[in-house]
C-alpha cells in the first residue's frame, strides 16, 4: 500500500496564485484540504532567496511543495534544501504547458521522458523524508494517451512514486497557449478511472474541469482524490464546505468574523515586514460569490487596498459590506 495520506481534496498549484497569502486564506476555510505551492524551479531554490521561495506559515499544513525541473542532481539538492522547511509532500511538475517550462525542458515536456521522470523520482526519494509525488497530464501533442499514459505510469510506479495527480487533458505544446491548454483539449476522466482500477494500491487523484464539490464527490467514487484549481480560487467560499462535504467532518459553520480577524492579523504582519496590503487582499476577491454585498466587497479590496498607507482596516470594511444572512440561509 502507498504511504501517501488520503488527501481526498486538494487545491491545485497555480502560478501567480497559490502563494503563501493565498494558502493562508484557504486554510482559514478548510482544515483538511491539501494545499500546494506555486511551482518553484529547482535552480531558483539552489541559487535564490530560499526564505522567500520556500517559507510558509505553519498553519498551512498540510502543504505540498511543487518543484519544476528535469535534472536529477538539481532536484535532489532542491529537495534537500526544502526538507528543512517542513513540507508534507514534494511534487514534481510533469503537467505545466507554459513557455517557461518548455524552454527549461520540464513540466508537460516530461510526458515524453518517462525514464527521466523515473530517475528524478528515484533520486528525490533518496533524500526526501515525505512522500514524493507526480502531477502529470494524460499526454502531449500527438501522443495517444491510451498508449502513453499507461507506459508513463508504469515507469514512475516502478521508480517508487508515492502518488499521482492526473490532469485529465492532453497538453498541446504546439499550437495552444497555456491558457487555452486549460480549456480546449477535451477532458477524459475515464482514462484516469481506469488507471485507478489498474493500480488499486496507488493513490491516484484527478484534476481538470472540476467546478463544484458535488462533482468532486462523483469523482471520488472512482479515484482517491480530487484537485480543484480555478474553481477554488474564483469561488473561494466553496472551501468552507470541504471538511463537511468531502471528509464528513462534524464541523461548525464558518465563523466569518474570525476569518476576517485572521486575515487582518496576517495582513498586518505582512505590512510590518515591508509588504503591501494588495499582496494579501488580491486572493480574497473570490470570496462570497452570489452573496449580497459581494460586488462592494470586491470593489473595496480592489481599489482601497492599493492606496498609499492602506492597512488591515480595508479588510474589515470589505467584510462589513457582506450580508452574512445570505450565507446562513444557504447553509
Amino acid at each position: 500500500m502507498s504511504r501517501y495520506p488520503q488527501h481526498r481534496f486538494a487545491v491545485a498549484p497555480m502560478m501567480d496564485w497559490t502563494d503563501r497569502h493565498c494558502r493562508f486564506l484557504h486554510r482559514q476555510l478548510s482544515r483538511q484540504a491539501l494545499l500546494y505551492t506555486e511551482m518553484v524551479v529547482a535552480d531558483g531554490i539552489i541559487h535564490g532567496d530560499r526564505d522567500r521561495l520556500l517559507g510558509f506559515d505553519q498553519v498551512e499544513h498540510p502543504v505540498a511543495l511543487q518543484l519544476g525541473g528535469s535534472e536529477p542532481d538539481k532536484l535532489v539538492e532542491a529537495v534537500r534544501i526544502a526538507t528543512d522547511f517542513g513540507y508534507d509532500e514534494i511534487n514534481l511538475n510533469v503537467g505545466c504547458p507554459s513557455d517557461r517550462v518548455q524552454s527549461g525542458a520540464f513540466g508537460a515536456c516530461l510526458m515524453r521522458e518517462a525514464e527521466l521522470v523515473a530517475r528524478c523520482v528515484t533520486t528525490m526519494k533518496t533524500v526526501a523524508d515525505v512522500p514524493v509525488t507526480v502531477k502529470c497530464r494524460i499526454g502531449v501533442d500527438e501522443q495517444d494517451p491510451e498508449i502513453v499514459l499507461p507506459d508513463f505510469v508504469r515507469t514512475v510506479v516502478d521508480a517508487g512514486v508515492d502518488a499521482l495527480w492526473v490532469h485529465a487533458r492532453k497538453a498541446w505544446l504546439e499550437g495552444l497557449s497555456p491558457k487555452e491548454n486549460r480549456d480546449i483539449p477535451p477532458l477524459d476522466y475515464g482514462i484516469v478511472y481506469r488507471l485507478k482500477r489498474d493500480y488499486p494500491n496507488l493513490f491516484i487523484g484527478i484534476n481538470g474541469g472540476v467546478a463544484t464539490l458535488n462533482q468532486a464527490d462523483e469523482h471520488l467514487n472512482h479515484v482517491d482524490g480530487v484537485m480543484l484549481g480555478r474553481a477554488a480560487y474564483h469561488n473561494t467560499s466553496l472551501l468552507a464546505e470541504v471538511d463537511r462535504q468531502v471528509y464528513g467532518d462534524d464541523v461548525a459553520e464558518t465563523d466569518w468574523g474570525a476569518v476576517c480577524a485572521s486575515m487582518m492579523a496576517h495582513a498586518e504582519a505582512h505590512l510590518a515586514a515591508g509588504g503591501r496590503l494588495i499582496h494579501v487582499t488580491r486572493h480574497m476577491i473570490g470570496l462570497f460569490q452570489g452573496v449580497r454585498g459581494a460586488r462592494r466587497f470586491r470593489q473595496i479590496l480592489s481599489t482601497d487596498a492599493v492606496r498609499p498607507g492602506a492597512g488591515p482596516e480595508v479588510i474589515a470594511a470589505a467584510f462589513e459590506a457582506i450580508n452574512f444572512a445570505d450565507l446562513t440561509e444557504a447553509a
